[in-house]
This record gives C-alpha cells, sequence and structure tokens, in this order.
C-alpha cells in the first residue's frame, strides 16, 4: 500500500499562503537536501486543481534543476471543475475524491506526494489519508493570509521527528497518532 505525504512551508502563526514571497530566503542546503530525499521517495504527486495550474503554467518552460523531476512525475489533480489536464503525465480525479485516492493508495509504487494545495490537504488529514505530514516551519510571524489548519477540529498526530536547520527553520514530521 502506498502512503500519501504531504510537504508543507508554513510560517510560525500557520501561513501557508503565497510561500514564494517569504520562503526563498530561508531555502539553503540543508533544506534542500530534506526536500530532495523526500521526493526520492516519491514516484507521483497529489495535486488540488489551484496548485496543478500554478505549477503546469510554471515547470513546463522551467529551466530550475526540479524542472525534469517535477515534469516527469506522474501527477494525480484532484478537482471538480477541471475538465482537462495538458501537463505532462498528469490524470485527473474527480467524482467521489475520496474513494479514488483510496484506490490510488492501493496501488503499486512509491510513496505519492503532496505540496501546497491547502484544500486537498485539509481533506485528507480530516479523512485520515494523510500517512505522513512534513512541515518545514519558517522563523518568522506573517500576522495575516490563508493558515494551513484553520477549520479542522479533533486532528491528532504524533511528532516522529524534528530538526532545526541553521537557518531556523524546523523540519518537522508527523504521522497520524495511534
Amino acid at each position: 500500500m502506498r502512503k500519501i505525504v504531504a510537504s508543507l512551508f508554513v510560517s510560525l502563526d500557520g501561513v501557508a499562503q503565497a510561500p514564494d514571497t517569504w520562503h526563498f530566503p530561508y531555502f539553503d542546503d540543508e533544506m534542500g537536501n530534506a526536500v530532495g530525499a523526500a521526493m526520492a521517495d516519491c514516484d507521483a504527486m497529489l495535486l488540488g486543481r489551484v496548485q496543478y495550474q500554478e505549477f503546469a503554467a510554471y515547470w513546463p518552460t522551467s529551466e530550475d534543476e526540479f524542472a525534469g523531476f517535477m515534469n516527469n512525475q506522474k501527477k494525480y489533480v484532484v478537482t471538480t471543475t477541471l475538465t482537462e489536464a495538458t501537463w505532462n503525465n498528469t490524470e485527473i480525479i474527480t467524482g467521489d475524491v475520496l474513494a479514488g485516492i483510496s484506490a490510488l493508495k492501493d496501488t503499486e509504487g512509491k510513496d505519492i506526494a503532496v505540496t501546497g494545495s491547502i484544500t486537498l490537504v485539509r481533506s485528507l488529514l480530516r479523512a485520515g489519508l494523510l500517512d505522513r505530514l512534513q512541515l518545514f516551519v519558517h522563523p518568522l510571524v506573517l500576522g495575516k493570509g490563508t493558515r494551513w489548519f484553520d477549520d479542522l477540529e479533533d486532528v491528532k498526530l504524533s511528532l516522529s521527528s524534528a530538526e532545526a536547520f541553521a537557518s531556523g527553520v524546523i523540519n518537522q514530521i508527523y504521522t497520524p497518532a495511534a
């Protein structure tokens, strides 16, 4: 059975919105190694529609070192509105999304990565379908913006590991509580 793992950038006050505007000053070799290790354990990505559209607009023409990985990776998009996926290796999951994701977990393969996709991560947490949550907690307070865990109640997690990077970012890994 495959695992669904989410890796998320978050501020100290829980804000996840627009990490491209605040995250990069903290990205260093330590974080790069942690992100790379998480990516190496996965052979597919699970994305919400908004994250998919942002990635599909950027990665196909990017010269970034991760572009090859992102473009060649199998991608699954959870959506109620998107009818066509134009980015390479992309499949759409519609209808009973949670059943579709459960069925995906039962297929052969490595872990399935979730990057960003606030609404999707919340849904996975509520449904008990998320197997690992990796938070890169950045040492800044943004004070406003969409927070990762608003509208979630009674989701219990166990801390598996925590590592502080020289940049001040803390890499925290959680699994569902027993």
